[in-house]
């Protein structure tokens, strides 16, 4: 008789950033076990004086506010459990005693529960679940830790988040601050190791975005180039110049583009998206996402030629990478530290060349395509053997 326990239900640890969460999310699909997923947040106070508080942790940064509302006068406001993908004012803050003993108590009528988490303010809830139920979970912690990985079953990280350790990076900090700068070890056996971030964009889910978006796209001007932009980060700085430079670039390349459609990211600073919009929006080979209508990414990587993608989005570089098509990149230069190692890496497999408008879009090339979910999936699958769990039969 077979005694491996099954796994057939997940919880997803989000941070309220869809970088973050659609990675958790990826991770599950490829898995198989979206059917059975929960979504709990660890949500930071958002607006006013709370941005600049996101050095302290998460636990004494939500105290905070509580003590404002309550000297404030402003209700506390509850909120709901949903399944994913919702709202994040939609979702119930994560609670680690709540869901440990959900796991602990329903463990013989339903088996161990896969608790997946990503970003910084997940760690101390997903270890604490952890901890309180050791017997009753798998942890898979997205991008890496920082410290103690030995709270976790699974840490999967891209490579780049070990760029402090390579010398290049050693040789840009400090000698006095080095001890403070993390990862301060090689992965260890616990680690999958990635090239970029993991994510939704299956081959599946691919192929349903190209159904559902053809009426929209199929009949476009080929060839389709579709320009994602992100927005600055604090090693990938920009703002009007780079929106100046992508305009220009842009506009030489026209004449021979049959469509150009252009979105832009949550992140990105309206001082960026009003100079394309300005620019661009009246020509009649060009759409811009207005951000109302039904969000086209996916049917943009189904049904692009090529892309051009600002250097600072890892999701969407990752997420283009995959599909196999020429990806061009703007503001690679203006990256630094991690962002720029991981930059230099996708040139290095062929992924990437940068943009300079002067390029001829239906060219193609060959590269090995990004495969980091299905590669990561495999890993947790065979960390489960080795704990005799496994998942349904497919």
């Amino acid at each position: 008789m077979n005694s491996m326990q099954t796994i057939r239900r997940a919880i997803v640890i989000g941070n309220g950033f869809a970088g973050a969460e659609n990675q958790c999310i990826g991770l599950v699909r490829a898995l198989r076990l979206s059917d059975d997923c929960t979504l709990y947040r660890v949500s930071r106070p958002r607006g006013g004086i709370n941005e600049k508080l996101h050095w302290l942790p998460v636990s004494a940064h939500k105290q905070l506010e509580r003590v404002v509302n309550w000297i404030s006068g402003k209700p506390f406001q509850t909120k709901k459990l949903v399944p994913f993908p919702a709202e994040w004012r939609d979702v119930l803050e994560a609670d680690a005693r709540q869901i440990a003993k959900v796991a602990r108590d329903s463990f013989q009528r339903n088996g161990p529960i896969l608790v997946v988490a990503s970003g910084r303010d997940t760690v101390a809830v997903a270890s604490s679940i952890k901890k309180l139920a050791p017997d009753n979970v798998f942890l898979v912690q997205i991008q890496h830790p920082r410290s103690r990985l030995s709270r976790f079953d699974l840490v999967i990280a891209p490579s780049h988040d070990y760029y402090p350790l390579t010398p290049e990076a050693q040789n840009q900090i400090p000698w006095f601050l080095r001890r403070w700068v993390t990862p301060r070890k090689p992965p260890d056996k616990r680690v999958v190791l990635t090239v970029g971030a993991l994510h939704q964009a299956d081959s599946a889910a691919l192929r349903s975005a190209a159904s559902v978006w053809h009426d929209e796209m199929a009949p476009l001007p080929k060839p389709l180039l579709v320009v994602s932009i992100g927005g600055p980060t604090r090693h990938c700085i920009y703002g009007a110049d780079l929106a100046m430079q992508l305009t220009a670039s842009l506009k030489n390349f026209l004449s021979t583009c049959g469509t150009l459609r252009i979105s832009f990211s949550r992140r990105t600073p309206k001082i960026v998206s009003d100079i394309l919009v300005t620019e661009l929006s009246d020509h009649p080979k060009v759409y811009i996402w207005n951000s109302e209508d039904p969000n086209p990414h996916i049917g943009h990587l189904a049904w692009a030629d090529a892309f051009v993608i600002t250097a600072d989005s890892v999701s969407m570089l990752s997420e283009a990478c995959s599909t196999g098509k020429p990806v061009y990149v703007i503001g690679a230069e203006r990256c630094t530290w991690k962002f720029a190692h991981f930059l230099k890496s996708l040139q290095c497999r062929g992924a990437v060349r940068p943009f300079t408008g002067g390029e001829n879009i239906s060219e193609k090339w060959q590269y090995s395509p990004l495969r980091d979910t299905e590669k990561a999936a495999d890993e947790v699958i065979k960390a489960l053997a080795e704990r005799g769990w496994r998942l349904p039969a497919q």
